[in-house]
């Protein structure tokens, strides 16, 4: 039986902490067996309040002995509830044979106690930046999720179960890992090492366009010529507007013009970043530049988007 403690931190995504657990259940069921046994943990004597209003109730992680796989789920404001009696917990429970999952912000918390350096690891998309810059010591990937000798992080809630399915498989096969996932109606998972997309796009996307996609979301704030990102692509620009034409039924301009507008309308309503440096972030060489565009597509301006949420500019 593997013995797992599952600690969840405040403002957890529901889901997160749902396709954590929720898997290992349905092991234990189509196993007619008790392959998993797990324990809820919180970082104090607090409950923990999820992100839909579901509650974990206070079981302090530091009456926790020992686990054979430690689950570390977080979303919000991680790093402020990283206290020093956390991470010696983390630490402590990390022994040489545990294996340590951390998902969506918790990657966060497992970095911070020092148990990602040297491994390769990944994290939601809106983190990327800013966690590459933190943590140098860690090699960052942009992926669904990644697997490290015993570090295994996973970007947020579809890939977790994605992971945990994978988890499955490694300590108890296939088939079984094929029985719960059937038991979820979940019948195509993309490869663990499938780029997390900022802006999909509501149409599916070809093995070409994602490739285009994600060259484009690498450089929002220097937009690539279409002829540049066609050559990176291996084919003429001409071929790369008939390709898009047919998949997405729109020109690569639009569609890079749509993803950093997507992007800048994400900056001005969930942070507080200048808007001169939201345009510059998103390739426009001015915040009227901007403003215009922004208005065209979204029916206001980022001021007025700021605005209307009550956003101190």
């Amino acid at each position: 039986m593997t013995k797992t403690a599952i600690l969840a931190l405040q403002n957890t995504n529901t889901l997160s902490l749902a396709a954590a657990v929720d898997p290992l259940r349905a092991a234990n069921r189509q196993a007619e067996a008790a392959l998993y046994d797990w324990q809820f943990a919180t970082p104090g004597q607090t409950d923990v309040h999820l992100t839909s209003g579901l509650t974990v109730p206070a079981a302090p992680l530091h009456r926790v002995t020992s686990c054979d796989l430690l689950i570390l789920v977080a979303g919000f404001d991680v790093l402020e509830q990283a206290t020093p009696a956390i991470l010696s917990s983390i630490r402590r429970l990390t022994a040489p044979n545990t294996c340590l999952m951390a998902i969506d912000g918790g990657a966060w918390l497992a970095a911070k106690a020092g148990l990602l350096d040297g491994h390769d690891a990944t994290t939601h998309w809106e983190d990327l930046s800013d966690f590459t810059t933190t943590f140098p010591n860690i090699t960052l990937q942009n992926a669904r999720y990644v697997t490290s000798g015993q570090r295994w992080t996973s970007s947020g809630a579809a890939p977790t179960l994605d992971m945990m399915l994978h988890l499955i498989e490694t300590q108890h096969g296939a088939r079984l890992s094929a029985q719960v996932a059937a038991g979820f109606i979940h019948t195509r998972a993309p490869a663990s090492t499938d780029p997390q997309l900022r802006h999909p796009n509501a149409r599916t996307h070809s093995a070409l366009t994602r490739r285009a996609h994600v060259l484009m979301e690498n450089a929002l704030d220097t937009p690539l010529p279409i002829p540049e990102l066609a050559k990176q692509l291996g084919l003429s620009a001409r071929s790369l507007q008939s390709h898009f034409k047919s998949v997405l039924g729109t020109s690569p301009k639009a569609h890079y013009l749509s993803l950093r507008l997507a992007e800048a309308n994400r900056l001005t309503k969930n942070t507080k970043t200048p808007l001169h440096t939201i345009a510059l972030a998103t390739g426009f060489t001015t915040q009227s530049s901007l403003a215009r565009m922004h208005t065209k597509a979204y029916g206001q301006s980022p001021r007025a988007t700021r605005a209307s949420l009550h956003f101190a500019r």
